[in-house]
């Protein structure tokens, strides 16, 4: 969420910003948006404060005795009185079309983001590992499936498309690469495990901003037959916005990401500054619908409506948050080291980088099946973008005001997507799968999986 105050201060800058993403210039139309709502509240704000002044003449004039002078005040407050609730309207009108507005804008990159239009305007910044040399190399689903332990056919008649059922040991090791990663991330890189919910209000889904953009992309649920309750209304004709409020207030989200959840911890809340950074951590399941992404992927796990994904959040002073993001990346990265997994860190372009996002690095891991380099990890920083649609503040001891946090995430990591990464670098001429030894022990010792 933008400030208006900073867009009228600066408004070369803001559509500059834009502009690097791709963008038209919005400052101006903001600008008018605004000047219409302070136009609105002051006419609202002239009202209440005549009316006011009336009423207290009208008991002045009682008390001189003045009827006639009090009756022609009485009528002109009853006028005023009448013109009230179209001016109140009027100015939450005017509120909520600057709101929806500022809301629909993504963040601003920093400066030091490259400029691109899409993902060849990625810029790499460094490797680790090199690809192995693999004859023949198969892709995951390959190897899961004449391991006999990765079924999408059975999936398929269960849940339609992009769902897998994993089996045996491919099972056990997909639970050892997320008990591995929280592990590490709470041992060693110090964040705090969190159990969050998996269903989440509109409010929560609004703050990290998946709302209102990216609607489409969600999954909801409704509790008992609170969607046949509002069928019913649309059949009884009930206006729109009606239907959409039914709807709104009854439905929970199904996270997409436990970034939802973990950010969502310091909504509304107003945190000292000794008590920064946090950084949380959660392994959970994660739903995305995949909206846009017909056609693509549609073999394997690699794009699933349900997946398993370790989750960073980090909240901190505005001063910090660019270490944080570095930091935040290192303990990513520490994931795929201590695997033995090759990959490449790309700095996104403005093209590429998501809508809250100031900064993101991707982490994209070998996949020798497939020839390449594909994202396992996106390690992003928000400013206080998220922030301010939480309301998330802290304040120093040293200022009179609060100030809003900044916010971090990133993946640590895609739990589907690192098992991909496993079976293909792991994989034996035989058909078998190697286990690579940071997981050994969270597989009983086991060091190869077998048909």
């Amino acid at each position: 969420m933008h400030d208006i105050r900073s867009i009228r201060e600066n408004p070369a800058a803001f559509d500059k910003g834009l502009r690097n993403r791709g963008m038209e210039p919005l400052s101006e139309r903001l600008i008018v948006l605004d000047d219409a709502r302070k136009a609105a509240v002051s006419a609202l704000q002239a009202a209440t404060e005549r009316r006011n002044a009336m009423s207290k003449e009208i008991g002045q004039a009682k008390a001189k005795k003045d009827e006639a002078r009090a009756q022609e005040l009485m009528a002109e407050v009853t006028r005023i009185k009448e013109t009230m609730p179209e001016l109140e309207e009027a100015e939450r009108a005017a509120d909520k079309a600057l709101f929806e507005a500022l809301a629909a804008i993504p963040n601003i990159p920093k400066e030091d983001v490259p400029v691109g239009s899409d993902e060849h305007g990625n810029v790499e910044r460094h490797r680790f590992g090199a690809p192995p040399t693999i004859n023949n190399a198969r892709q995951h689903f390959e190897i899961g499936e004449a391991l006999g332990l990765m079924d999408f056919e059975t999936a398929a008649k269960m849940s339609g498309a992009r769902f897998v059922i994993l089996k045996g040991q491919l099972a056990r090791l997909e639970r050892a690469l997320g008990q591995f990663m929280i592990d590490l991330h709470t041992s060693e890189h110090g964040y705090t495990e969190v159990n969050p919910p998996l269903l989440v209000r509109d409010d929560a889904m609004f703050g990290t901003a998946q709302l209102p953009k990216f609607e489409d992309d969600q999954f909801w649920a409704f509790p008992g037959s609170s969607l046949e309750q509002a069928v019913a209304a649309a059949l009884e004709g009930q206006p729109r916005d009606a239907l959409q409020k039914i709807i709104r207030d009854t439905r929970y989200g199904m996270i997409p990401t436990a970034e939802v959840t973990l950010t969502n911890l310091v909504r509304e809340q107003i945190l000292s500054e000794e008590e920064l950074p946090l950084r949380f951590t959660a392994l959970t399941p994660s739903f995305r619908a995949e909206a846009g992404s017909a056609g693509r992927d549609t073999r394997g796990m690699i794009r699933q409506h349900q997946f398993v994904k370790c989750e960073l959040v980090s909240v901190t002073t505005p001063e910090t948050s660019a270490d944080e993001h570095e930091r935040m990346l290192t303990c990513a990265e520490n994931v795929l080291k201590k695997l033995e997994l090759p990959f490449r860190t790309m700095t996104l372009c403005t093209g590429d980088m998501g809508f809250s996002s100031t900064k993101t690095y991707d982490i994209e891991v070998w996949l020798p099946g497939q020839g390449m380099y594909r994202e396992i990890s996106s390690c992003s920083v928000c400013s206080d973008f998220q922030a301010r649609r939480m309301n998330a503040r802290y304040r120093s001891a040293s200022e009179k005001s609060p100030r809003f946090v900044h916010t971090l995430n990133g993946s640590g990591l895609a739990v589907g997507r690192t098992l991909v990464a496993v079976l293909e670098n792991y994989q034996n001429e035989d058909g078998s799968v190697t286990i690579p030894t940071a997981l050994q022990p969270y597989m009983g010792g086991l060091t190869r999986i077998e048909a």
